[in-house]
């Protein structure tokens, strides 16, 4: 499996996909399959506001491997108005375009890492995380493949 995808986001059927790839990635490095369903529905969630605020962007999902951890992250990028407020996007319950408010906070609390970078007028970008430990014997064959 490559080591970055990248998917094109312009209709609720692009998130199917979108779900399955990541979800697909998440198996390929070892997350439980409940740490995948979360991966999977960060996606959706922030795959849906792309959909509903701007109609178009893309998602990129990449592994990051580091000496005692792996993860998944995933950057959702569009070219649209930006956020007026961040702030206030991302608390619970804040609801644009007669949505429920679970997109940004939803996702945010699903991931380990989360950071957006919005500009008004020239699109947002939501950067997230997740992350796994290695276990012992994974971090006993790093050592002796690296000595």
């Amino acid at each position: 499996m490559s080591d970055e995808l990248c998917l094109p986001v312009r209709s609720d059927a692009d998130m199917v996909p979108a779900r399955a790839h990541a979800r697909e990635l998440a198996n390929h490095l070892g997350f439980s399959r409940t740490d995948a369903t979360l991966i999977a529905t960060a996606v959706s969630e922030i795959a849906r506001n792309i959909v509903m605020h701007v109609g178009h962007g893309e998602l990129s999902m990449q592994s990051i491997h580091e000496e005692r951890r792996c993860g998944l992250r995933v950057v959702a990028r569009d070219a649209g108005p930006g956020i007026p407020d961040v702030g206030t996007a991302l608390e619970s319950g804040f609801a644009s375009r007669g949505g429920m408010g679970l997109g940004l906070p939803g996702a945010r609390r699903l991931m380990d890492d989360f950071a957006i970078d919005s500009e008004l007028g020239r699109g947002t970008t939501v950067t997230m995380t997740k992350w796994r430990r290695f276990d012992d014997l994974e971090l006993l064959r790093e050592r002796r493949r690296r000595g």
